[in-house]
């Protein structure tokens, strides 16, 4: 027995005592990998996730739109989504429950040609709008048109599906929303047609997190979530200090996505990462589902502590 006991004693001092399996998480994303998931792709890289004691998976959506029941059905621990869609989904059924922020503002715009005849929003009326996605996005256009003093019924929408900056450049339109400022910008740049935002957090819409961490009401106290963000908020800081490092380090493990296009788009999120990624602002929430109310989207103003927690390391 003590034989034994001075022989563990020993593989242990030697570091040849077996591995403590590291806790795994799975991570829903809520679209294909691209680098507005720089600081989990990063927390990867650097090894950080596996300091805390976690094996991250990350896995991409085969259905953006199943990401969040999937997460609810337990089929993943962890998922990306958008803070407006968490009170559709709260109003839904679906016992999701925020307990992160990735991206802590927001990134739709309402995008024209930079060269165009829209210089204000006031020069909307009359004039051809293309969408992607009804609901949260009509919500949107409308407190933007609000602010210059219009209407739904002075614009003309269309439906052109993902095709913002393709219609917007063939004059198909003559404004899009749902554009994205880190992408879809640079998008048309490299195309030749520059582009001109307007921001919702400047024209009427409450400022609201992008990107969210979720997860279902029973996994919310689970002692693997603090370790996660804590390992998040060390990846966006050290992205936020070392740039370029950082992009190496995302190329390397993304090397299809080492064009233009990304380097600027990871450029360009840098500064919205969330650096205190548990963080909750009660009232921002608050105010912004108070727009949900008022936009017609959710009936309820849901309590806080229903759809999100600040978790405590």
């Amino acid at each position: 027995m003590l034989r034994s006991l001075l022989l563990a004693a020993a593989l242990v001092l030697s570091g040849l005592a077996p591995a403590v399996a590291a806790d795994r998480l799975t991570v829903m994303l809520e679209w294909f990998v691209n680098p507005d998931h720089a600081p989990l792709v990063i927390a990867k890289e650097k090894g950080l996730f596996a300091a805390h004691g976690l094996d991250v998976e990350l896995i991409p959506p085969s259905d953006p739109s199943a990401a969040p029941r999937l997460v609810a059905a337990g089929q993943a621990d962890i998922g990306l989504h958008y803070q407006p869609s968490l009170y559709l989904d709260h109003a839904g059924g679906l016992p999701l429950m925020r307990f992160g922020t990735l991206v802590e503002t927001p990134l739709n715009t309402l995008t024209v040609l930079k060269d165009g005849p829209i210089k204000t929003l006031a020069d909307l009326k009359g004039k051809r709008i293309g969408f992607s996605v009804s609901g949260f996005e009509d919500a949107l256009l409308s407190r933007f048109l609000k602010s210059a003093g219009l209407t739904l019924s002075d614009v003309t929408l269309v439906n052109v599906n993902f095709s913002l900056s393709p219609s917007l450049i063939a004059g198909s339109v003559d404004a899009t929303i749902g554009g994205y400022r880190n992408f879809e910008l640079t998008q048309m740049r490299l195309e030749g047609h520059e582009g001109r935002a307007f921001f919702p957090e400047e024209n009427g819409v409450p400022p609201y997190d992008e990107l969210i961490f979720v997860t279902r009401g029973a996994l919310k106290d689970d002692p693997r979530l603090p370790r996660f963000l804590a390992a998040v908020e060390e990846a966006a800081l050290f992205i936020t200090n070392h740039p370029d490092e950082g992009w190496a380090l995302f190329k390397k493990a993304y090397p299809d996505l080492d064009d233009a296009l990304n380097r600027q788009a990871f450029t360009d999120t840098l500064p919205r990462f969330a650096k205190r990624p548990a963080a909750l602002d009660a009232g921002r929430y608050q105010r912004f589902a108070a727009f949900m109310q008022e936009a017609g989207l959710i009936k309820d103003v849901p309590d806080l502590a229903d759809i999100a927690v600040e978790l405590k390391p």
